[in-house]
């Protein structure tokens, strides 16, 4: 089903490309409306031994508006992800496709779980960040700062010692097409929320537009997508990292991790090995710990945010605007649980 075939590419007289024909085929996958072949872009050779050649781009949904925020639930064997403008959050399993968890949802982006399990949800139509508990009862965990009104929260992970890390640009009140427009109280900005104390730090507030966010492996490191402010005519747009430290000092050294072209990163993971896979504006990249692009996953439209998932965590699910897709690799991300 594939070939290997060399293609040019900026600043490589030769890249090695797998490829293959541009067929999409229905399918009979359960949960899987059709499949076609991925391009891939072998940037550096450590590249190849992290993708498929035989493992095709499935897609799992068409009927969206805009996706975003998946998160991996292995103990259901699904798949949550925010359908933003629609002002839902939806289900996807392989037994049942995809179907409305709930609507109204308070117009939902970034998600993840803590160490116990329980969802953590970004909400731009509330302007919070909530837990869901396991009884079903909603615990409100960070509205304000300071006595004002935080903006929108837009996405969110969850550090090995229980704290709460998320990001707060001005995108979701800026229109109402993804929550309710509105005048910012605060300036955009990474916060950190002990949810054990209330306690909620401001630890990042020279940004334009915080998007989303993920620990290295290690913790030692927290990423961040720049994607700039919107509307502007040439916005600052970038993936940076931070030194993990401790309070009152969580981060240090914020620098330019890595630029994605084309397009803007937007979401990401990190595997097992510290790579990070990112969002752009052609597919995924994949990017090692020194900021060195090693490689990209061509897909047929912009990815907006990812997750890995499935049972070896080693399948990608990728929110391609109205589109929802997976992709199998060789890498396992390593979120939790």
């Amino acid at each position: 089903m594939s070939r290997q075939a060399a293609r040019p590419a900026a600043g490589n007289e030769e890249t090695p490309v797998i490829d293959a024909s541009t067929r999409v085929l229905p399918s009979a996958i359960a949960g899987v409306l059709s499949a076609r072949p991925v391009v891939c872009d072998v940037l550096d050779p450590r590249f190849r031994a992290l993708v498929m050649p035989n493992a095709w781009l499935e897609t799992l949904a068409n009927d969206c508006r805009w996706l975003e925020g998946p998160v991996w639930f292995a103990d259901h064997d699904m798949l949550l992800v925010s359908d933003v403008p629609n002002d839902r959050l939806l289900r996807w399993t392989a037994a049942g496709g995809l179907s409305v968890h709930r609507q109204p949802a308070g117009f939902p982006n970034g998600h993840t779980r803590d160490r116990q399990g329980r969802l953590v949800t970004c909400s731009h139509g509330h302007r919070h960040v909530a837990r869901l508990e396991i009884d079903g009862r909603q615990t409100v965990l960070a509205a304000h700062y300071r006595g004002k009104r935080l903006n929108a929260p837009n996405d969110v992970v969850v550090k090995s010692d229980g704290s709460i890390w998320f990001t707060d640009p001005h995108y979701g009140i800026e229109s109402d097409y993804e929550g309710r427009k509105a005048m910012p109280q605060l300036p955009p900005s990474v916060y950190r929320l002990d949810p054990a104390s209330g306690d909620l730090d401001l630890v990042a507030g020279d940004f334009d537009g915080p998007n989303g966010l993920c620990f290295s492996p290690d913790e030692r490191r927290l990423y961040v997508a720049e994607s700039g402010t919107q509307f502007a005519p040439d916005p600052a747009r970038h993936i940076r990292v931070f030194d993990v430290g401790e309070s009152p000092r969580w981060l240090a050294r914020g620098r330019v991790f890595h630029t994605v072209s084309p397009g803007y990163a937007d979401g990401f993971r990190c595997d097992m090995d510290g790579n990070l896979w990112t969002s752009a504006g052609d597919g995924v990249h994949c990017i090692d710990p020194s900021g060195a692009l090693l490689g990209r996953l061509q897909l047929p439209a912009a990815i907006a945010n990812l997750t890995f998932g499935g049972p070896a965590r080693s399948r990608l699910f990728l929110c391609a605007g109205r589109e929802l897709y997976a992709l199998t690799v060789n890498a396992r991300g390593c979120q939790w649980p």
